[in-house]
């Protein structure tokens, strides 16, 4: 490496490559696009909730349910989407003509995540708002909050995987994985609004599909939910699930880091993959 190659690379630090991701995307049309979701989401599931007959705990579950199931397909689409806009914007080389190129990627994935964790966050915030408007949230904000933490940290490693196969195999690649990703997500719970039908807590028994990674985002995020749901009436069933809830957290946060370790590895030796533009 050159003097000055040197010189780039230490130039190039996390924060300030942080910084420049999140200007870049602030303005690309995938800002809007987050911003639009979340209030879609949150405005039109809360005024139905906060109004419907359903029992308004179990309305939250089914809430979180589908906001963590839609995960993988949105992180997917995101994911396809950005890579695109590298491609058009100097055939990727925002990335691989960096002068680290481990910093670049790390960079993308995090700001990408950060982006669908404040979209979450403001979908959840407005649901919440509709519900206690009403006078029917039954659920302390300290669980809806670890519920959206949950649906945040069950993503991270999903993020991952599509701005890798976004990269090598292209937008349509990631987003049909996505759409599988959201029917696993769904069937691990029981299906869309199961537990809300039927009055039972799904998320606790997801089988073979819930020790898949495309679905930790809806269990997760649901575990939380029937976690409060559960220690209005049954103490240790709420200790089970809350326990269920810490593990798969630690997985979630293993994969994150194997998976980021794994990106990068791999990034470094990455040589253009396939165009979709």
């Amino acid at each position: 490496m050159s003097i000055l190659a040197e010189a780039q690379a230490e130039r190039m630090t996390l924060p300030r490559a942080l910084r420049s991701e999140a200007l870049r995307l602030a303005r690309s049309p995938l800002a809007p696009v987050h911003l639009v979701c979340a209030l879609t989401g949150g405005i039109a599931c809360g005024a139905y909730f906060a109004y419907a007959p359903w029992d308004p705990a179990f309305g939250a579950d089914a809430y979180v349910q589908l906001l963590g199931a839609l995960m993988p397909l949105m992180a997917s689409i995101v994911c396809g989407l950005n890579m695109d806009e590298e491609r058009r914007a100097g055939r990727l080389a925002n990335l691989t003509g960096a002068p680290s190129r481990a910093v670049a990627i790390a960079a993308k994935a995090a700001v990408l995540w950060a982006a669908g964790a404040l979209a979450l966050l403001l979908a959840m915030g407005i649901f919440a708002g509709a519900l206690a408007l009403a006078g029917r949230l039954s659920l302390s904000t300290e669980t809806l909050g670890l519920a959206t933490a949950g649906i945040c940290l069950g993503s991270a490693p999903l993020y991952l995987l599509f701005i890798a196969i976004a990269l090598q195999n292209g937008r349509n690649a990631a987003i049909g994985a996505g759409a599988a990703g959201l029917g696993i997500g769904l069937f691990s719970v029981g299906g869309l609004a199961h537990g809300l039908m039927t009055g039972k807590l799904t998320a606790a028994s997801g089988g073979l599909l819930g020790l898949i990674p495309f679905s930790w985002p809806a269990r997760l995020g649901s575990l939380s939910i029937e976690a409060g749901i559960a220690r209005a009436t049954d103490a240790a069933q709420a200790a089970t699930i809350s326990s269920l809830a810490g593990a798969l957290a630690i997985a979630a946060v293993v994969l994150t880091i194997t998976g980021l370790a794994a990106l990068i590895a791999w990034f470094n030796r990455f040589e253009g993959g396939r165009n979709d533009v």
